[in-house]
């Protein structure tokens, strides 16, 4: 499975931006989707994962009620939509796929990594 993360930028406090991860596989559907951040000089740390049908999701407690993780099964794609962005939101986002359950914080536990695309949020 390859996959291509766009739609990182940079964007002012209380700014929106939509991530999305395209994925090469034909059995995308079969994949738990989840997005991750690594910011300079910290680990790379959970953001929100989505099971393979979409009807469940889970968020890292600084983004719940500002992310929202949704796919597209038909497109082979995963979206992160992102509002009320805060400057400690700034950091290279990563989507990922794992051939199991959904809602997995660690990313050791993910197959499957995308190249990552930067946000930059400005005070």
């Amino acid at each position: 499975v390859q996959l291509q993360a766009s739609g990182g930028g940079l964007v002012q406090a209380g700014g929106s931006l939509t991530l999305s991860c395209a994925a090469s596989a034909r059995t995308f559907s079969n994949y738990a989707m989840g997005w991750f951040r690594q910011a300079p000089g910290k680990e790379r740390e959970f953001v929100a994962s989505i099971r393979w049908s979409g009807s469940g999701s889970m968020y890292a407690s600084s983004v719940k009620g500002r992310f929202t993780i949704s796919r597209d099964n038909a497109k082979n794609t995963v979206y992160l939509q992102m509002n009320s962005l805060k400057p400690e939101d700034t950091a290279v986002y990563y989507c990922a796929a794992r051939a199991g359950v959904a809602g997995v914080t660690t990313p050791l536990e993910y197959n499957y990594w995308g190249q990552g695309t930067l946000v930059t949020v400005s005070s």
